[in-house]
């Protein structure tokens, strides 16, 4: 599942949407990797499947525990089951990139993440606008004020890079630095003295290409966590004011394409009726190669399926009548 459109209110796309969801979940690269690991399949429907899914992977595929990704643990996999995690994240649509589906876009949008991935989704963007791809709105890159671990902070000055603090400090020197700006044109936000509580937003306007915000959003829940992928995608469209028909391109990293696009469908194309297509890096593209992707194993690919699962059961009870 890797792209589709949506419109609120409207049935047929309601429809289509648990349709490739229903397309995702049943399948028989998923359906065998949960044989693999003792899984026995359940009569029912798709709510009854996603909430087996969620169950059965959050005890043999979660390996966070509640942690931040670097901080999974590793899974000890023989080498039949690594490679069938691997082919199956494959036909999943996890590991290999796929080009923007549309020949314009009213806006793009890069997601944040780990600080690596962070450099990468924004030279890509670059690399797209640069290549010719029109956006009629605006670039948004979206982050938090998550705190940089003392590993991202050293690949980082590994590669040359300023160890900046947060999330949000690191897509801001990207953005600087790969589209040659040296100060936002406009800026707002609030420091609210705790990161879950603060925002803000610093624009950029390079000649040639639409303008470009960076967007540190708040958490919906700060006393419990900080902004995830859905607050700041909420965030975002709260500002950009989103309308229906709206074509959004998101850029996130291949392995989160699944989980990130319904995400993405859930806060912004069923509430506002935009359409969204998901596309991860193309790691193949030199310019890229100041940081290039960390190795990605079998557990992790293990981790991003259950968070596919998650969010499309995220998705799917937000389409279910009430």
């Amino acid at each position: 599942m890797h792209s589709a459109d949506a419109a609120a209110s409207t049935r047929p796309a309601d429809q289509r949407i648990t349709a490739e969801v229903r397309a995702w979940v049943d399948s028989t690269p998923l359906r065998g990797l949960v044989a693999h690991f003792g899984g026995t399949w359940p009569d029912g429907d798709l709510t009854q499947v996603l909430r087996f899914l969620d169950d059965f992977s959050a005890r043999h595929w979660d390996f966070r525990g509640g942690r931040e990704r670097p901080d999974a643990r590793e899974p000890d996999l023989d080498p039949a089951t690594a490679k069938l995690v691997l082919d199956t994240a494959a036909a999943l649509g996890l590991i290999h990139p796929v080009p923007p589906a549309r020949s314009a876009y009213a806006h793009l949008v890069v997601l944040g993440g780990l600080a690596h991935a962070c450099v990468r989704r924004v030279g890509y963007a670059a690399h797209l606008l640069r290549a010719g791809l029109p956006v009629r709105g605006e670039v948004a890159v979206l982050g938090s004020f998550r705190p940089l671990s003392d590993w991202e902070r050293r690949t980082l000055v590994d590669a040359g890079l300023p160890a900046d603090d947060t999330e949000v400090d690191v897509l801001d020197t990207a953005v600087r630095r790969v589209f040659g700006v040296a100060a936002p044109a406009e800026q707002d936000g609030v420091d609210a003295g705790h990161p879950h509580h603060s925002w803000s937003s610093r624009t950029y306007r390079p000649d040639g290409l639409p303008p470009i915000r960076v967007l540190a959003a708040p958490s919906s829940e700060p006393d419990r966590r900080r902004a995830h992928t859905a607050d700041t995608q909420r965030f975002w469209a709260g500002h950009v004011r989103l309308a229906p028909g709206d074509e959004v391109l998101m850029v996130t990293a291949p392995i989160y394409v699944p989980f990130q696009h319904c995400d993405a469908l859930r806060t912004l194309a069923v509430p506002y009726g935009c359409a969204i297509d998901t596309v991860g890096v193309d790691p193949t593209l030199a310019d890229l190669a100041v940081l290039p992707e960390q190795t990605l194993t079998p557990g992790r690919y293990l981790q991003e399926i259950r968070s596919a699962i998650r969010s499309m059961r995220a998705l799917h009870d937000r389409l279910r009548p009430r």
